[in-house]
């Protein structure tokens, strides 16, 4: 099998999760403010979790090949990608200390903590395919938003975002990493008890990137849900 057969196999969530109307919105410029915010602040909190699984996956890793497969995935997550999104988020006058502070949202905890445990009760395959939704997903994003005539590139305030995912080090970054996990893939039948088992990881994995967007859109309705009480509170003191 390869990891094409993991997506073709839960279709109906993997297309809801690469088109789900939080990166619509993002594309055409239109995501409230206060989502994204949310969005920038967990994710930093993923990447954290992010980089404890590839580091698990050296402690899983039979061979010195697939310790040294995994070894520069930490370093790049611990020394590059974690810090790039610490200084894009300065942009939107967000601090690393802001974002430590941050309580992790309940589908943040819910997805990382599936990932790392799958890890821990699997091998590296099944750490490996709980990981591969997030890295793949959003490189078939990038390229979505970047191909599709309903993204706005002009005063689009995400647009560097789409510039990150869609751009050539990142989509070389995941081609890379699929020929990896189709080389561990490749001995095992789609149709075996084992190849269901990776579906089924893959599957539920890709729910929790779906969960992961719509705690982005919840927290904006919470916002403004506080912000009407709030207003009818104010109305409430000046009568």
């Amino acid at each position: 099998m390869t990891y094409q057969d993991l997506i073709d196999a839960c279709q109906p969530q993997w297309t809801t999760y690469t088109q789900h109307p939080f990166v619509m919105q993002l594309g055409q410029g239109t995501l409230p403010h206060h989502c994204f915010m949310h969005y920038l602040k967990q994710d930093f909190l993923f990447l954290k979790q992010y980089a404890r699984a590839y580091a698990l996956a050296i402690y899983k890793a039979r061979t010195l090949a697939d310790m040294r497969r995994a070894l520069p995935s930490v370093a790049a997550l611990l020394d590059h990608e974690i810090a790039h999104h610490v200084d894009y988020c300065g942009a939107w006058h967000l601090t690393e200390q802001d974002m430590e502070q941050e309580p992790e949202d309940v589908a943040t905890v819910a997805y990382t903590r599936y990932v790392l445990d799958a890890g821990m009760q699997g091998d590296i395959i099944d750490l490996y395919v709980a990981l591969a939704p997030c890295a793949i997903g959003y490189a078939e994003i990038g390229n979505l938003l970047v191909n599709d005539t309903k993204t706005v590139f002009d005063n689009n305030p995400y647009h560097s975002w789409i510039a990150l995912y869609s751009g050539e080090d990142y989509q070389q970054g995941v081609a890379a990493a699929t020929v990896y996990l189709n080389n561990l893939l490749a001995e095992i039948s789609v149709h075996s008890q084992r190849g269901q088992q990776l579906i089924q990881t893959f599957k539920v994995a890709t729910e929790m990137e779906i969960a992961f967007w719509q705690q982005g859109l919840n927290a904006g309705a919470i916002n403004n849900k506080s912000k009407t009480i709030n207003n009818k509170s104010g109305a409430v003191d000046n009568a």
